[in-house]
């Protein structure tokens, strides 16, 4: 029977795989800023506040607090090539995590990216 069990839930993750991946590129095409986070994460919060600085509206999608976030964050892997959140999409682009938006924000990178 375990067997069994671990086959359902193999078939049910590549089906949910096909349906996450084309959230995730709706989600990154329908706005200007996606952050894909954790609620307890450092890093999340460090992207999210400077996003508020810059006085930018955000979306965010705090994984841990999805059914399906492990899948999300799984398949952001397989887009991205890193596991790890935040996730920081800017008009589509993934820019990187919380240092790399703080970075870009620390040497006026960031704003520009957000015009238009």
């Amino acid at each position: 029977m375990g067997l069994f069990s671990s086959k359902i839930a193999r078939t049910s993750k590549m089906a949910n795989s096909a349906e996450i991946q084309q959230f995730i590129k709706d989600a990154i095409s329908q706005e200007k800023v996606v952050v894909f986070s954790k609620s307890y994460c450092p890093y999340c919060t460090l992207a999210k506040d400077v996003f508020s600085k810059v006085k930018q509206p955000i979306k965010v999608y705090e994984l841990d607090e999805r059914e399906d976030g492990s899948v999300i964050q799984e398949n952001l892997k397989k887009i991205t090539g890193f596991g790890t959140v935040p996730q920081v999409f800017i008009n589509g682009n993934c820019v990187g995590g919380g240092s790399d938006v703080k970075n870009l924000y620390d040497s006026g990178k960031l704003e520009p990216m957000l015009i238009g």
